[in-house]
C-alpha cells in the first residue's frame, strides 16, 4: 500500500507568517520600549538623574543581552569585531544621543519626550544627504518641512502655559540629531559586525560610562525606585531583542511603522501612571511627526527595497 504523498509546504504561507511574526515582535518591542521610558519617567520624579538612567538601564539589561548573545550560532564568538574604533564612534554617539534622550524625560511631560525623539528620521534624511551624499528628492524634503512642522506644533510657542520648557525641546531634538548619527553609523557596521557585537558591545559602553559618572550624579534611592530601574534596564533589554528578532522576520519598511506605538503607549502610561493628558496640540504635532516619518521610511523602502532609516531610535 501506497502511502499518500504529504503537501510540500506553501513557501508563500510559510514567508506570509514569519511577517505576521515580525509585526508581533516589533509590537513587543514598542511595548517594552514605552515600559522603559514610563518607569525611567516615574524614577526621574523621585531625583534619578539622566546618568543614573544610563547606568541602571544598560547595566541590568546587559545580563538579557548577554543570555540572548549566547543563544546565537556561536556564541560569544559573535562578540568579536574586526572594527573596534568604529565600535568606539558608534558608541560615543550612542551614549551622547541617549544621555539627552533621557534628559528629556527629566524635563518634558512623557508624550512629548517621546514624540519629540521620533524626528531621528527627518535628521537622518538630513545627514545621509550632506555625509553620505545621497540623493534626496523633493517629495522626501516634503516629508522633512511636514516633520518640522510637527516639532514646532508640539512646541505650541505662544500657548500660554502649556509652552514646552526649551530646554528640555533642545535636548529632545539634540538627541534625535546624535540617533540619527547613529543611523548612519550603524549602515556601515551591520556591512562587516555581527548584530550581537553591535548591541553587546554597546550597553558594556552605556555601562562603563554610566558607572564613570555615578560617582558625581548618583545618590541613593528608595526601594522602589531602584525596582523602577531595575525593571527599565530588563524592559530596555527585551525591547532590543525583540526589535533585533522581528528584522530577522519580517523586512523594516513592514515592521517599522508599528514602532509609533510607543507615542500611543507613552500617551497611556502617562494618563495612568501621572495623571497627565496629552494636548491637542501633542496629538496633532505627533500625526505630523509620525506622517514624516512613515513616508519617509516607505520612499526609502522604494528606492532601496531595504529601509535603513528605521523610526526608533536605534538604542543598539
Amino acid at each position: 500500500m501506497v502511502a499518500a504523498a504529504r503537501p510540500s509546504p506553501d513557501p508563500s504561507k510559510a514567508a506570509g507568517e514569519d511577517v505576521v511574526r515580525g509585526i508581533l515582535l516589533r509590537i513587543a518591542a514598542a511595548g517594552c520600549f514605552s515600559i522603559m521610558t514610563a518607569t525611567l519617567k516615574l524614577a526621574s520624579q523621585d531625583g534619578v538623574a539622566a546618568p543614573e538612567m544610563l547606568f541602571y538601564r544598560a547595566f541590568f539589561g546587559l545580563p538579557v543581552v548577554l543570555a540572548w548573545v549566547l543563544t546565537q550560532p556561536g556564541g560569544l564568538s559573535a562578540l568579536s569585531t574586526r572594527r573596534p574604533l568604529a565600535h568606539l564612534g558608534r558608541s560615543a554617539l550612542g551614549v551622547a544621543a541617549i544621555l539627552c534622550l533621557f534628559q528629556t524625560l527629566t524635563l518634558l511631560p512623557l508624550a512629548d519626550a517621546t514624540t519629540l525623539s521620533f524626528t531621528a528620521p527627518i535628521f537622518a534624511t538630513i545627514l545621509s544627504f550632506f555625509v553620505l551624499k545621497e540623493a534626496v528628492g523633493p517629495r522626501r524634503w516634503a516629508a522633512v518641512a511636514v516633520g518640522f512642522i510637527g516639532v514646532i506644533v508640539v512646541m505650541r510657542p505662544g500657548v500660554g502655559h502649556s509652552v514646552l520648557p526649551l530646554a528640555g525641546v533642545a535636548f529632545a531634538l539634540i538627541g534625535a540629531v546624535l540617533t540619527a548619527g547613529v543611523t548612519i553609523t550603524l549602515r556601515q557596521l551591520r556591512d562587516t559586525e555581527h548584530v550581537a557585537a553591535i548591541v553587546f558591545w554597546f550597553f558594556v559602553a552605556c555601562s562603563v560610562v554610566g558607572a564613570i559618572l555615578l560617582p558625581f550624579v548618583g545618590h541613593w534611592h528608595a526601594l522602589g525606585t531602584l525596582g523602577l530601574l531595575i525593571g527599565s534596564g530588563i524592559a530596555g533589554g527585551l525591547a532590543q531583542l525583540f526589535m533585533t528578532a522581528s528584522l530577522q522576520k519580517a523586512p523594516v519598511a513592514v515592521v517599522a511603522p508599528f514602532d509609533y506605538l510607543q507615542i500611543v503607549g507613552a500617551i497611556v502610561f502617562g494618563w495612568w501612571l501621572m495623571s497627565t493628558t496629552p494636548t491637542l496640540t501633542t496629538l496633532a504635532g505627533a500625526a505630523l511627526i509620525a506622517s514624516s516619518g512613515l513616508y519617509t521610511a516607505w520612499r526609502e523602502h522604494i528606492r532601496r527595497k531595504a529601509s535603513l532609516i528605521q523610526p526608533t531610535a536605534p538604542l543598539v
